[in-house]
């Protein structure tokens, strides 16, 4: 099974995202423009994890999230990775708390429960919005949008979900878990 764990904005705050991005969809060439239905904030990817390490995989998460904090977070800018000029993803990025703690939590949790291949590069929040096969320069459509401030909105769960690869990517949430209600700062 292809794993990852995510955070799921509420529809409103993806309302605001799909509002400001809207004139500009289908009109940027070489970006290809996915189902909001697959809009998610991956904190953590695992790659194949087999089915029999499932359970200790979910009980590993579980402690992981119990540890740490609700957190208040909002979409602020636009970007594209690896650069807006050289971009192959158009991304909504995520500011407030920066869950790298969390994000480490997570990536320990699918380690030891022997997830092959934790990904450990530096953790930045982010909604993928468009991909294209080839770079594209991005920098005009970064900065039409430049003036989006999204809703300020709470982190309150992780999600532990499967991907469905094929034609149509589908994603399936297994289970979820409440980060800790009370802040602990």
């Amino acid at each position: 099974m292809r794993l990852f764990t995510a955070l799921q904005p509420p529809g409103e705050v993806l309302d605001e995202i799909e509002q400001a991005i809207a004139p500009h969809v289908g009109r940027v060439p070489g970006l290809r423009w996915p189902a909001r239905a697959t809009w998610h904030i991956t904190l953590a990817f695992y790659g194949e994890v087999p089915e029999e390490a499932l359970p200790d995989l979910e009980t590993r998460l579980a402690r992981a999230v119990h540890r740490h904090d609700v957190a208040d977070v909002a979409f602020t800018r636009f970007g594209g990775f690896s650069s807006a000029g050289r971009a192959r993803v158009f991304w909504a990025g995520l500011s407030g708390d920066p869950m790298n703690r969390l994000v480490d939590s997570l990536r320990a949790a699918g380690r030891r429960a022997g997830a092959a291949h934790v990904d450990e590069k530096r953790f930045h929040p982010h909604l993928t919005l468009a991909r294209a096969k080839t770079e594209v320069d991005l920098r005009p459509l970064v900065e039409s949008l430049s003036g989006f401030s999204g809703s300020v909105w709470r982190a309150e769960a992780v999600h532990l979900v499967r991907s469905h690869l094929g034609a149509q990517v589908r994603y399936e949430s297994l289970a979820n878990w409440a980060l800790s209600p009370v802040r602990r700062d």
